[in-house]
């Protein structure tokens, strides 16, 4: 492809960088260096959300606020148990943190993040010709994987607590008119939430008052996003999250869910949310008159943090627009770059426009 629309350079810094659930810190920092060239003021809290504001024109409501969310957790492990003998080699368990398919586990590269530094391990897998055919078709578990750092067992001991954490080895590659690697979820939208941030602060200005948030412990469960819908108590809540794209052989047309390429996906329903018709109604006419391509979404299970602010402060409107994603929850996450580019644009165009007169209660 010619060039890709937005700066590849940082979406890959915040997907290769370590953050799982409850340990965000890495990706924290990187957000706050953005976000502080780019709002009024940010702050964390004590789960370590960060909120970056930009204050909304004068001639707008003053107590009129928008939130937007995504967040900055990946799927990882945290290690559960050292094991070993005496003169022999070591071994790593794990504690899955996040929804984990055990069978895309075997033989991936991973990084084990100790008091003392970062260590790279491995992922075991043995010889399928070694294998009998009861093993051949046992389903694998998260807590049979092991990881080998290639140390013998009374040094791996020293260097390696359980509650240390393990994140996947991977990097970031342009592939087609793609772009693929690990934390995509939800990182690219990240990005995207941090590159509209930009855009706004560029021009004129929002004339609502925006409150950019990223969330933690989002694959735990929605925790950082519940705790900031008390917190910010916005007037509406937009969240991003990548949805499922199965337009892959093996799924018939029903089952794709979104379609690489075909645009922003704006959220009707997942397996946590129903979101506000008027707010995805109103998503959808900003994305036409701006001739944004976009996509609707019908989840039918999996959760974002949209469901986190609809109700923990009362009922609030909300809605969601989603990065379609093949092969989700693994190292190989893959979206099209044309469809990061319409989430840019589509919660650009949307918060440039919100002002507090749109009326969404029902």
């Amino acid at each position: 492809m010619e060039s890709v629309p937005f700066d590849v350079d940082l979406l890959t810094e915040l997907t290769e960088t370590s953050g799982v659930p409850g340990y965000e810190d890495r990706v924290r920092e990187l957000v706050i260096d953005e976000l502080e060239d780019t709002v009024d003021r940010v702050r964390t809290d004590a789960m370590g959300n960060v909120v970056g504001t930009l204050e909304g024109g004068a001639d707008s409501d003053s107590d009129y606020s928008v939130a937007v969310a995504a967040h900055m957790d990946e799927i990882g492990f945290m290690v559960r148990h050292v094991r070993g003998s005496e003169d022999g080699p070591g071994f790593v368990e794990l504690e899955a943190l996040g929804g984990w398919d055990a069978r895309v586990l075997k033989a991936q590269r991973v990084t084990i993040h100790t008091e003392d530094g970062d260590l790279p391990g491995v992922i075991g897998s043995p010889p399928p010709h070694t294998l009998d055919d009861e093993e051949r078709e046992k389903t694998p578990k998260v807590e049979d994987a092991f990881v080998d750092v290639g140390l013998p067992y009374e040094e791996l001991e020293e260097r390696v607590s359980p509650g240390d954490l393990v994140t996947m080895d991977q990097t970031t590659e342009l592939m087609g008119e793609t772009i693929t690697g690990k934390a995509l979820d939800d990182r690219v939208c990240l990005f995207a939430m941090l590159e509209a941030a930009r855009r706004l602060a560029d021009g004129d200005g929002p004339e609502a008052t925006i409150h950019f948030c990223a969330t933690v412990q989002e694959e735990v469960g929605l925790r950082g996003a519940k705790a900031l819908g008390v917190d910010v108590d916005p007037d509406l809540a937009i969240a991003l999250d990548v949805t499922v794209a199965n337009d892959v052989p093996g799924f018939s047309d029903g089952e794709h869910v979104t379609d690489l390429g075909d645009g922003a996906a704006i959220k009707l329903k997942d397996g946590s949310v129903i979101t506000s018709p008027k707010v995805h109604r109103r998503l959808k006419a900003v994305a036409e008159d701006e001739e944004i391509d976009y996509q609707l979404e019908i989840l039918p299970a999996g959760g974002t943090d949209t469901a986190g602010f609809q109700n923990v402060a009362g009922a609030k409107p909300v809605g969601a627009i989603s990065i379609p994603t093949r092969y989700l929850h693994t190292v190989t996450e893959t979206a099209h770059v044309d469809d990061v580019a319409a989430t840019i644009d589509l919660l650009y165009a949307f918060l440039e426009s919100e002002d507090g007169s749109q009326e969404y209660t029902l």
